[in-house]
């Protein structure tokens, strides 16, 4: 329609030079009177066709191939299923070889209603929108059958607090079950730093047991040190409190409890969950990636999982937590082995 305009203007000035306003035209187009001119000059040679913009009808240098597009579909479908975008695009370049942006991939995804398990609920409800407008608009059982497969559910989000100052100063811990490979249900025993984001410590056990966490402390302990504070559930594992026990009788400890004390690190814990929402969102990111990773690399069992953590969580660092030379340390020195096992 701009170039439609622009003709009319031109071939105005051009029929009628007596009456000519150039003027007049440079305001109605919005350019100078010396574009003006450029275009009048153009016109008279190449008339209607020189408005034609000259990247009309070609596909910018940057559009994926279809080959690409078809490819990143089908794989998603078949191999990748339930990853969310980001680690999609992520496994796509380290092992497909397509390396293209998470923007592009989520373009691409979402043009067929596939939306991400991460997907926001303002997102979700915009699709939803647009799935039942086309529904109403459906003229075959086909159509109505496709649509109504590619509606979705609503998925809540929460804010997170401000993270502490120093790494070390608050690791939260907690245990998550799922489904981490196919049949098998086990417990995720997992600490993150609350300063960096890093992942200090992780460990699979059958169920959510003090033999989890003891190797999850093991791994802080060895690597990096004597932690200020823990932040946990109000599980019997962490705490515990005799029937009956006069309120300021504080000297009843668990063997974790006891551990800590004897270390100095601070326990505190909380029924709430939005108090350790760090920890809460971490359950979230690996419920999501991991059994994708052990589907990749063939892990069936928990023992090979557990081996498989100690390289991945490496990983998992890197990409996703804070550098840690811009963040001081208040980790403890770490004790000696004979210690850590005592």
């Amino acid at each position: 329609m701009d170039e439609q305009r622009k003709y009319e203007v031109i071939k105005g000035l051009v029929d009628h030079p007596d009456t000519a306003n150039k003027d007049r035209a440079a305001l109605i187009l919005g350019c100078t009177k010396r574009h003006i001119n450029r275009m009048i000059q153009g016109y008279i040679k190449d008339g209607k066709a020189f408005f034609i913009h000259g990247n009309r009808g070609k596909k910018p240098a940057t559009t994926i191939h279809p080959d690409i597009r078809s490819q990143v579909l089908d794989l998603y479908r078949t191999k990748y299923y339930e990853a969310n975008f980001e680690h999609y695009t992520e496994l796509l370049k380290k092992h497909e070889g397509i390396s293209i942006s998470s923007s592009s991939v989520m373009s691409i995804l979402e043009s067929e209603y596939i939306l991400s398990p991460k997907a926001t609920k303002a997102k979700r409800r915009r699709i939803r929108q647009t799935l039942r407008a086309k529904k109403e608009a459906a003229t075959s059982k086909k159509e109505l059958s496709q649509i109504q497969a590619n509606l979705v559910a609503v998925e809540d989000a929460h804010s997170r607090r401000p993270r502490c100052a120093y790494f070390g100063e608050l690791l939260q811990m907690d245990a998550t079950p799922y489904e981490w490979v196919p049949g098998q249900i086990w417990h995720l025993h997992l600490a993150i730093d609350d300063a960096s984001g890093a992942v200090t410590g992780a460990w699979f056990d059958t169920q959510e047991t003090l033999n989890g966490y003891y190797h999850v402390f093991e791994q802080i302990l060895t690597d990096y040190g004597i932690p200020y504070k823990f932040l946990t559930d109000k599980r019997t594992v962490f705490t515990y409190k005799k029937k009956g026990a006069l309120s300021d009788d504080n000297d009843t400890y668990t063997q974790f409890a006891y551990a800590c004390k004897q270390l100095g690190t601070q326990l505190e814990s909380s029924s709430v969950p939005q108090a350790k929402g760090r920890i809460e969102r971490l359950n979230q990111t690996l419920q999501s990636r991991l059994p994708i990773e052990f589907r990749l690399a063939g892990v069936t069992d928990i023992n090979n999982a557990n081996e498989f953590l100690h390289s991945y969580i490496k990983e998992f660092n890197e990409k996703f937590s804070l550098p840690l030379h811009g963040i001081k340390s208040v980790f403890e020195t770490q004790p000696s082995k004979e210690k850590i096992n005592l």
